[in-house]
């Protein structure tokens, strides 16, 4: 007998260290080589931290100074539909966390019937049973199933809480990014309008001097036919702002008809990135939290699946009243009860537990492939951006020479055309080249706010200490 019993205890000991087995470790090789430093931030190292899809993120958007700015990216965080989506999907997966805690906590259920039956060896005889009682239940969970599975879903919502802040993140930086699109796009505009003025003085002057026999017809043409040019250029430019200002309109969850934003300037302000930027950008963004939940959520579906091959063991328990006759239903000598305790161990499934397994083991794998390329993918996009403010900066000083030049040379073609001394050909060529350069001072500053932008968004939010 004590043998017996031995044999039983090893068993019962043996499944309970098979259940609580080690979850399955992504391999060494399948995650992303971090490098010790951005290549393109000199002297900045970043760290691999925890999970911060909680992490405020700050209100980094009035770094550019802008009332304007600020006012839209509030009223998006109120009204945008992606951010609602997200909010809601958010809700959902928070309620199956306590659906999945509900299922370790004992079941009460109440229940009544009637139920009219032959009696049997009685021939055309009938009895009519009425029962009113209670049934409880509680599942042991012995092998962590149940618990695994409401950390599963636990993480989900894990995931799902960083995602809505990378939703919000997203909408925040479309939002900046339209938005200083669309003060690019004026402040090119009023240049080009100004060189529509400049170009009608150029034409009133060229007619003049046809008038007195100074130049020929063909000039005039040229006058012309330059006025018209820069004017259909100025209409691209207002079709241009009108789309970015519907397109802000659609980001703050506002009718385009009824969505209006007043002409300003682009803000004078670039924010500048400091020396020390953070390099926490596995902590920082949200879409890499994302990913860390949803490998650490398929790693909890693998024990659950693996705990399928283990017996379940429900206790119950029930209670009440039953009696052929209602009136004798609440007599004591109607009382009913039962208490059990109840074993399941499937032995034969086809192979469906197995392939359950190998399912979960499937998603595990995938999640681990998902998180390895979102970490490279978040360093791709900081040091593309990182690269592109570097450069940008570059451009733009030599671009700043380039429109001092050339303004320069339209002043002196201007003043010799007046004196009759150069061809009007020469003075219009210096006209465009400083069209031309001005608008690409403009928007290369257009560039430099939307890669600040993208910047901000690749590390997750503004890099001061706060977020």
């Amino acid at each position: 007998m004590k043998t017996r019993s031995l044999r039983w205890t090893t068993l019962a000991a043996a499944l309970v260290l098979a259940g609580c087995a080690a979850l399955p470790q992504p391999a060494a090789e399948a995650l992303p080589v971090t490098p010790a430093m951005f290549k393109e931030a000199e002297g900045t190292r970043w760290t691999e931290a925890a999970p911060a899809e909680a992490q405020p993120r700050g209100q980094w958007w009035r770094a550019f100074g802008d009332p304007v700015l600020d006012d839209l990216v509030a009223r998006a965080d109120e009204r945008n539909a992606g951010i609602a989506v997200a909010a809601a999907r958010l809700r959902q997966a928070r309620a199956l966390v306590r659906s999945a805690a509900s299922e370790r906590a004992p079941q009460l259920d109440a229940g009544a019937g009637v139920v009219r039956e032959a009696e049997p060896g009685a021939r055309g005889r009938a009895a009519t049973l009425t029962r009113l009682g209670a049934d409880l239940s509680y599942e042991v969970d012995l092998f962590g199933r149940l618990a695994r599975a409401q950390d599963a879903v636990a993480l989900d919502a894990e995931a799902q809480a960083a995602l809505l802040q990378s939703a919000r993140l997203l909408v925040q930086a479309q939002v900046a990014q339209a938005y200083l699109a669309l003060r690019a796009t004026e402040a090119e505009q009023a240049i080009v309008q100004d060189t529509v003025r400049t170009y009608r003085d150029t034409l009133d002057l060229t007619e003049r001097r046809q008038r007195a026999g100074d130049v020929a017809e063909l000039e005039v043409a040229r006058a012309r036919a330059e006025l018209a040019a820069t004017e259909a250029e100025d209409h691209a430019l207002s079709r241009r702002r009108v789309l970015l200002e519907h397109a802000l309109a659609v980001l703050v969850g506002e009718p385009a008809s009824q969505f209006a934003l007043p002409p300003g300037p682009l803000p004078a302000a670039l924010p500048g990135v400091p020396p020390g930027v953070p390099a926490t950008v596995l902590a920082r963004r949200p879409d890499v939290s994302a990913a860390i939940a949803r490998l650490h959520a398929a790693q909890a579906r693998v024990g659950v699946a693996r705990s399928a091959w283990f017996p379940r063991i429900a206790l119950t328990a029930s209670g009440g009243v039953a009696s052929p006759e209602v009136s004798d239903l609440f007599r004591w000598s109607a009382r009913a009860w039962g208490v059990g305790a109840l074993l399941a161990l499937p032995i034969f499934d086809g192979g469906r537990r197995a392939a359950a397994v190998e399912a979960a083991l499937g998603e595990f794998d995938a999640a681990v492939a998902g998180y390895r390329e979102q970490v490279l993918v978040a360093l791709r996009e900081v040091e593309d951006e990182l690269a592109t403010l570097r450069l940008l900066a570059e451009q733009a000083r030599a671009q700043s020479r380039a429109v001092a030049a050339a303004a320069r040379a339209t002043a002196l073609s201007a003043s010799r055309y007046r004196n009759g001394l150069v061809s009007q050909l020469e003075l219009l060529d210096a006209q465009r080249s400083e069209l031309r350069n001005r608008r690409l001072a403009v928007q290369l500053r257009g560039a430099q706010y939307a890669s600040t932008v993208g910047l901000i968004r690749a590390l997750g939010g503004g890099w001061d200490h706060g977020g």
